[in-house]
């Protein structure tokens, strides 16, 4: 039987920059409910999904994704839906509305948005201190340890250092082994003070929930955003994945095409983090739930909260050719990132693990975003995104995806080093099952794993893997 404050946690990490915190510049006001709020000429939306669809076209005569399947919402409608590829491409079964994949940190979004239906009904609050809700919860400095809180962690400002630990759980540590050792970490800033992704801090949010509510994580997600907003084919965990009816394989790079292979199980232990599976149909239902579309799953006065600027991000004003370009100012929300895009606030965030890359972005403003899923390496899909930002603002058109010229000579890019840590399947999903309140037990670190984990300091100095755009 699980422990009191043991979870189900899953999937994607990312790299982010430990940057001193400071007042973010003027965040412009993020808008869900507003009778006045601005529309986009119809003739510009179509003939950016015209635009859009022969990019695609290009993307899928060059084999540059295994598979992909994408939206566009408008006004709270589906004005765009295409996939292109394969779900598998060993068997050719094709990326369907209904293809499922993971969607790596995109997921945090979902752990933010049912804390906020929680605080919305008194269950807790953003500033409930975690000391009081879990008794485990240390940090190397006990005194910053007591001024944590729901929305430190929600908000990547716990103070240590970015993807702390993420490495060990790539060599098959457990959520629950590392979790208690985060007090063997030297604090990058006090807690609130600085900017620092994380994936494993960050899953402590799904032991404040089973404190405060004595229910599951995964099952409050289940039966408060996904059932409510009709996303049928979304769930947690590798096990739910592989029970869809379609789902996309990993696929890893071999000459000019793709091989499929068994997903990875180390970032399903680590849940609230990234362990969602979706399809573009259910996200298609979230990306307008997110821009006020479904009031009644998420009110506007928890959006404004989930999407309100915590902590400056200068690091994401040059992180790519489209950021340096329309970015001038950068935030991290609650799960999400705030930017300022070509003089209009976007809200955004991207993911990554291995074998699957996930973007979403929108304009509050408008009530207009995109969402992309892809079931392989390689950048093209996420210069996409922002040509088709672009095209919805009505910005100076670029080709950030290398898409309109002349092929490049080696279209799929080659995979240079090898996944770390090989976990055997039963034993990730002894790991898995635990976190999700099913199952057995998770198997207990070896004694040299565990003699690795205290060698803390050191592990932190080692390069945390990329997985976020």
């Amino acid at each position: 039987m699980p422990s009191r404050f043991s979870l189900l946690f899953a999937l994607a990490a990312l790299p982010a920059t430990v940057a001193l915190a400071a007042p973010p510049p003027a965040p412009a006001v993020v808008v869900h409910a507003d009778p006045q709020a601005a529309h986009l000429p119809p003739e510009r939306v179509k003939e950016t999904i015209e635009n859009y669809k022969g990019w695609l076209d290009t993307v899928q005569s060059r084999d540059a994704v295994a598979g992909l399947a994408t939206a566009v919402v408008v006004d709270d409608k589906v004005v765009f839906e295409h996939t292109i590829g394969y779900a598998d491409a060993a068997t050719k079964s094709p990326v369907l509305p209904t293809t499922v994949f993971r969607l790596a940190s995109l997921s945090k979004a979902f752990a933010t948005a049912v804390t906020g239906i929680l605080v919305h009904d008194g269950r807790m609050s953003w500033d409930t201190k975690l000391v009081d809700a879990l008794p485990f919860f240390k940090l190397k400095d006990m005194q910053a340890a007591q001024k944590a809180t729901v929305r430190d962690i929600l908000g990547q400002r716990l103070g240590l250092p970015r993807n702390t630990y993420d490495n060990m759980l790539e060599d098959n540590m457990s959520y629950e082994d590392l979790v208690r050792k985060l007090d063997e970490v030297d604090l990058a800033c006090g807690v609130g003070q600085c900017y620092g992704y994380q994936n494993v801090a960050f899953s402590l949010i799904g032991d404040v929930v089973y404190a405060q509510t004595g229910d599951f994580f995964y099952r409050q997600v289940e039966r408060r955003v996904f059932a409510p907003l009709g996303m049928d084919t979304a769930s947690y965990g590798r096990d739910s994945l592989e029970a869809s009816a379609s789902w996309a394989r990993p696929h890893r790079a071999a000459g000019h095409g793709w091989i499929s292979f068994e997903p990875k199980e180390n970032y399903y232990r680590v849940a609230p983090a990234a362990g969602v599976n979706a399809s573009i149909r259910d996200m298609e239902q979230w990306l307008i739930a997110q821009m006020g579309g479904h009031p009644d799953v998420l009110p506007s006065s928890v959006l404004d909260v989930l999407h309100a600027p915590e902590v400056s991000t200068p690091s994401e004003l040059r992180a790519t050719p489209w950021r340096a370009a329309r970015l001038t100012s950068a935030d991290y929300a609650l799960g999400w990132r705030v930017y300022t895009y070509a003089g209009e606030t976007l809200v955004f965030h991207a993911g990554a693990v291995e074998g699957y890359r996930t973007m979403i972005a929108f304009f509050p403003k408008y009530h207009a975003g995109v969402v992309t899923l892809w079931n392989s390496t390689g950048p093209v899909p996420s210069g996409l995104m922002p040509m088709v930002l672009d095209g919805l603002i009505g910005a100076p058109h670029v080709d950030w995806a290398g898409v309109e010229g002349a092929a490049p000579t080696r279209i799929v890019p080659a995979i240079a080093t090898k996944a770390r840590g090989k976990a055997s399947k039963g034993k990730a999903t002894a790991a898995a099952a635990r976190s999700h309140g099913k199952g057995k037990p998770a198997a207990t670190a070896s004694k040299k794993r565990a003699g690795k984990a205290r060698a803390t300091n050191t592990a932190q100095k080692k390069k945390a893997p990329a997985n976020d755009d």
